[in-house]
C-alpha cells in the first residue's frame, strides 16, 4: 500500500477524505476510527498488551517515535488500567486532532484560523495531497479485493481494510461492498492479529467496540 510510512491512525483519516468533494466523510465517527487505528498499531508493535480484556503498556519508558501513537501509549501509561474498548472512546478527540496536526505538518492538509462565532479559535483544515489520498485508497481497495491471499497482506494494511468496514467507511468499502466481501473482511480481521492469538483476539475486540461505538454516534449524529 502506497505511503508505507504513514501510521495507520493517519492513513485511516486520509482515507476518510472524499477526493471528489474535498469533504471528510462519517464525521460522526472518525475519531473513534482514528483512536481504534492507534490503539491496534501499537498492539501490533507490542507496545499494548492484553490482560484478560485490559490494555497494558509494556513498560513504562517505551515509545514508538511517532507523536500520535506516542501520545495515546503515554495517556494509557498514565491511567488506571482500562479495557480496550473503553479506550476506543475514551478522550477519542485527542488522538484525531493530534492526527491532524501531525499530517498538516508533513503538508498532506493545511489548516486555517478560524473564530466560531466570532469568539472561539477553531482550525479548518483541507486536504492538499489528493493525489496520494487516491493512491492510498486504491492500494486498500486491492487489499480490500484480492488477489493477494489474506495471509500474505502486511498486517498493517489489512489492520485498515477490517477497521475501514467496521468503521463504515463509505469512501473505502460502501455498504454493498462490506456484504459483498464480508468472508475477505474477517480474513483480514484476522489476519491484522496474525503475530499471536492474544492480538487477534485484541483486535477483533477493539473491531467490535468500533461497530458500537460507531453505530451509537451515526444514531446520535442523526
Amino acid at each position: 500500500m502506497p505511503d508505507g510510512s504513514l501510521s495507520l491512525p493517519a492513513r485511516l483519516y486520509l482515507l476518510a477524505w472524499d477526493t471528489g468533494r474535498l469533504k471528510i466523510t462519517g464525521t460522526a465517527r472518525l475519531h473513534l476510527l482514528v483512536r481504534a487505528g492507534a490503539l491496534t498499531e501499537l498492539a501490533q508493535r507490542g507496545l499494548l498488551v492484553d490482560d484478560d480484556g485490559i490494555a497494558v503498556p509494556v513498560g513504562l519508558d517505551e515509545s514508538t517515535g511517532d507523536p500520535v501513537l506516542d501520545g495515546l501509549l503515554e495517556l494509557v501509561q498514565e491511567s488506571r488500567p482500562r479495557r480496550w474498548k473503553t479506550w476506543v472512546t475514551l478522550h477519542a478527540r485527542t488522538t484525531l486532532d493530534a492526527v491532524r496536526e501531525q499530517l498538516a505538518a508533513e503538508g498532506f492538509l493545511s489548516a486555517e484560523r478560524r473564530r466560531v462565532l466570532g469568539v472561539l479559535p477553531s482550525l479548518d483544515y483541507a486536504l492538499e495531497r489528493v493525489a496520494a489520498v487516491d493512491a492510498l485508497r486504491e492500494g486498500a481497495r486491492r487489499v480490500l479485493e484480492g488477489p493477494l491471499p489474506a495471509a500474505e497482506v502486511p498486517e498493517r494494511d489489512a489492520a485498515v481494510v477490517a477497521l475501514a468496514a467496521a468503521a463504515e467507511l463509505r469512501t473505502l468499502v460502501p455498504a454493498k461492498d462490506r456484504r459483498r466481501h464480508k468472508a475477505r473482511i474477517d480474513e483480514l480481521t484476522d489476519r491484522s492479529g496474525a503475530a499471536a492469538p492474544a492480538l487477534r483476539r485484541v483486535v477483533r475486540e477493539v473491531n467490535a467496540a468500533v461497530i458500537v461505538a460507531a453505530t451509537a454516534a451515526a444514531t446520535a449524529a442523526g
